[in-house]
């Protein structure tokens, strides 16, 4: 999980501050040092650290601090706003175009995952924008480059025009008139790459920027590859002028270095991030959101947004109902593990629930084999047995199990499981299931419950 380790090192230094309760300015500055020891092993540039220190110490030492009841708080806040503003303090957008479809020109290294993550964000441009966009295939250098945007293209259903391999210039030119002629209001250009920066490449992409005049220029950076994402970026724009920059894999980079030093080190803002290698795997990037899942605090509001997603304002009345007068079913249940499930990787969705909460759902506590055989017991039933647990002797239970290919034992759980769900949402009130959509009534998400399939049975705090 991106910023694992930071997150970790920054909250034990948090946490030591705290314990003090009353601090003096050799505190603060011993503080200081531990976060400069973990940002600079999180891989983020030297340069970037000791700027970032040097301010935060700056304002940490004044007396508004050190004179407040609560200083170790404080220090949270100032490092909280200083993150923010290192990442850019405001999600940047897209360029768009006044007039005729807005071109957006993918570029990077090969092997960033410029391919896919071009057609993701085509994905993210119609699904929450409602935008009309073709992929275009400009990569004719690369082997299969043409066929692989073509099969990311129909999993999408996002068109793709392609003109085989032909000079990437003409390809540019006439995809973003078919666009025009067609009605796509937006074209991703999707150009080629090198395993290192080169004066043939540039000259390709520039002939292509001078043809469409493109609206943006989004470079596609790994962020497994820390400092050399964040000079990869600084060659883009010396020599191209990019608009802003898309982090990919940062599921994978559990130091998020690159995260921390792209927006410091080049002036251009960190716009989207890839999450996972799922189609539907990408985010608008937002500063303050990244610097409270770096501090632990939680990124409610993402959550939220993948929540409203889901949504399903007739279901979730229909499930309220159910929960008020105790009437919640298996079927229900599948329901909402679905949900949730289609929210994105587990392991990401505990990242964005604040302190103990993300912390009892991280990836360790979260088996997602056990919710696949949650979820094929429960299959396995009759709609009848669904809807009326309690007629399940033990010959359903071995027929359920026989049929799942599980043990009797595993159904057992499940139902012990779904027995303290039910009596738990007979003693809870209606408000302590509204807040986020459709998530009310999912174990684990709103009482003392742990929902079968995330792990061994723990109690929430």
């Amino acid at each position: 999980m991106a910023f694992e380790g930071l997150s970790e090192k920054l909250n034990a230094v948090f946490k030591s501050l705290k314990g003090k309760g009353r601090l003096t300015e050799a505190d603060v500055r011993n503080g200081m040092r531990e976060v400069r020891l973990a940002l600079l092993e999180a891989d983020v540039s030297y340069k970037v650290v000791k700027d970032f220190v040097a301010q935060v110490t700056e304002r940490c030492v004044g007396s508004d601090v050190l004179e407040s009841l609560t200083p170790a708080q404080q220090i949270i806040k100032i490092v909280n706003e200083e993150l923010t503003k290192l990442m850019g303090s405001t999600n940047a957008r897209l360029n768009t175009a006044n007039r005729g479809p807005t071109v957006v020109m993918m570029v990077g290294l090969q092997g960033a995952g410029k391919t896919t993550n071009g057609a993701k964000l085509a994905g993210l441009m119609r699904r929450q924008f409602g935008k009309r966009p073709l992929l275009a295939a400009c990569d004719v250098s690369r082997p299969a480059a043409i066929n692989q945007l073509q099969v990311v293209g129909k999993q999408l259903d996002i068109p793709v025009f392609e003109m085989g391999q032909i000079d990437p210039v003409t390809i540019a030119r006439e995809a973003v008139k078919y666009a025009a002629d067609h009605g796509n209001d937006m074209v991703f250009l999707d150009t080629a790459g090198r395993l290192h920066i080169d004066e043939a490449l540039m000259d390709e992409l520039r002939n292509i920027k001078a043809a469409v005049k493109p609206n943006e220029i989004l470079l596609v950076v790994d962020a497994m590859t820390g400092q050399d994402a964040v000079n990869a970026a600084k060659a883009f724009d010396d020599a191209l002028g990019i608009d802003g920059v898309m982090l990919t894999k940062l599921d994978g980079d559990a130091r998020g270095g690159a995260a921390l030093s792209i927006r410091a080190t080049t002036g251009k803002p960190i716009k989207f991030i890839g999450t996972g290698e799922k189609l539907d795997m990408i985010e608008l990037f937002h500063p303050e959101r990244m610097a409270s899942r770096i501090l632990g605090m939680g990124d409610m509001l993402t959550f939220i947004e993948k929540a409203e997603q889901q949504y399903d304002e007739k279901q979730a009345k229909k499930l309220e109902e159910k929960l008020r007068k105790n009437r919640l079913t298996l079927t229900d249940y599948l329901d909402q593990m679905e949900q949730l499930q289609n929210m994105g990787d587990l392991s990401q969705i505990a990242g964005m629930l604040p302190g103990n909460l993300g912390k009892h759902l991280d990836a360790s506590q979260i088996d997602e084999k056990q919710m696949a055989h949650t979820k094929a017991i429960i299959l396995s039933m009759t709609p009848l047995e669904r809807e009326n647990p309690q007629i399940l002797n033990a010959s359903r239970k071995r027929r359920i199990a026989a049929g799942c290919g599980l043990q009797v034992v595993d159904v057992n759980r499940l139902l012990k499981s779904f027995e303290m769900l039910q009596q738990l949402t007979k003693s809870m009130s209606k408000g302590r299931f509204r807040g986020i959509p459709g998530m009310g009534g999912m174990p684990g998400m709103g009482g003392r419950g742990k929902m079968q399939g995330f792990g061994r049975k723990k109690r929430l705090k």
